[in-house]
């Protein structure tokens, strides 16, 4: 099941940005020039000094590339994610990009032309999210999977659902009575738009890629909030993602209990790692090679926890973490896994305040 994975790691290219357009830049150093020629005797000839004009204008060129568009405050909002320039999916392969927003949950998958987003972390991540799904070049997405009710999972779904033109949007049939949830609800009503209710076994196309919905799989959890969470297992060629929100112990069982195949690559592993989730009979059902935490730095809930990575790293699976490496991003060409940057070695657990 594509198990012949490779690595590959990608360099981060600090470049200088400067607020004046690059052409500013230009008039400014040939006038530097020509004064230097004019006003300065003894120098050389006139050859000499278009030799120097020359060389500052390829100065110039180093300090800001052509083609820069001068957006550099929204550059620099989706660049708090992670590396949020411009790029196309090639129609061959699929991204998920797990963003670094803190305590919470948003990830972008993407195939070809298409794109979903799973959460959107909380409210104070709305516009990161969305300049980063801009940068990125998305203007519609497919579907918006809200896993549950909770403000580090929903809290910036609505600005992107408000910004974004988007097909359809999938949450559990579990509504919270608080301002974060309703201002989701809300923006959902003004569209004149329904919501789709997850469903187990629902099969959705993401261009050449397709989701089933695996959880939750009763109707009735009381006020677990966590195990009302969307699960989806995504599948490209030969490669698997599962995604559970922050689905706990009893979820997790209801979902083994259901006979699903669960068997998978990669574990975006449930409520940021804590380990009311992530229990061993559900981890050995998925079997995954990787495994991806979203948590934040020094939270306060001790995310993720010592118990969860022991067994993670006893079972020999490699981890990513946002709380340590930023926004993660995995490609898929439909049998190998590239990483944009290598597995967490630290297995530092959190500490709960």
């Amino acid at each position: 099941m594509g198990r012949n994975k490779k690595m590959f790691f990608r360099s981060r290219q600090d470049k200088a940005r400067l607020s004046p357009s690059l052409n500013v830049r230009r008039i400014g150093v040939i006038l530097l020039a020509l004064l230097l020629m004019f006003g300065m005797p003894g120098c050389g000839g006139l050859e000499e000094y278009k030799d120097l004009v020359a060389d500052l204008e390829r100065l110039a060129d180093e300090i800001e590339p052509e083609g820069d568009n001068g957006n550099h405050g929204q550059e620099n909002q989706a660049g708090n994610l992670g590396q949020g320039r411009e790029s196309a999916c090639p129609e061959g392969t699929l991204e998920v990009h797990f963003l670094d927003v803190g305590q919470g949950d948003a990830t972008l998958v993407r195939q070809g032309e298409h794109a979903m987003l799973i959460d959107g972390g909380d409210n104070s991540k709305g516009t990161a999210v969305q300049s980063y799904l801009q940068a990125q070049g998305i203007e519609y997405l497919d579907y918006v999977i809200g896993t549950h009710p909770d403000a580090d999972h929903v809290g910036g779904l609505d600005v992107v659902l408000y910004k974004f033109s988007w097909g359809q949007v999938i949450l559990p049939d579990a509504e919270k009575d608080t301002k974060t949830y309703q201002d989701v609800l809300k923006v959902i009503k003004d569209k004149n738009q329904k919501i789709t209710r997850p469903a187990v076994g629902d099969t959705y196309a993401l261009g050449t890629a397709e989701f089933t919905v695996i959880a939750p799989v009763e109707e009735d959890y009381g006020d677990s909030w966590n195990d009302y969470s969307v699960g989806i297992l995504l599948n490209f060629g030969e490669n698997r993602f599962v995604f559970t929100g922050d689905a706990e112990e009893e979820a997790e069982q209801d979902m083994l209990e259901e006979g699903l195949d669960l068997s998978a690559d990669v574990l975006k592993a449930a409520h940021h790692g804590s380990d009311t989730a992530n229990t061993v009979p559900f981890l050995e059902a998925v079997s995954p090679e990787f495994a991806v935490i979203s948590c934040g730095e020094d939270n306060r809930y001790g995310h993720p926890r010592a118990e969860v990575l022991n067994h993670l790293r006893s079972m020999g699976i490699k981890v990513y973490r946002t709380d340590e490496q930023g926004t993660v991003v995995a490609v898929s060409d439909g049998k190998t896994i590239t990483w944009n940057c290598s597995p967490s070695e630290s297995w530092k657990a959190g500490e709960p305040k």
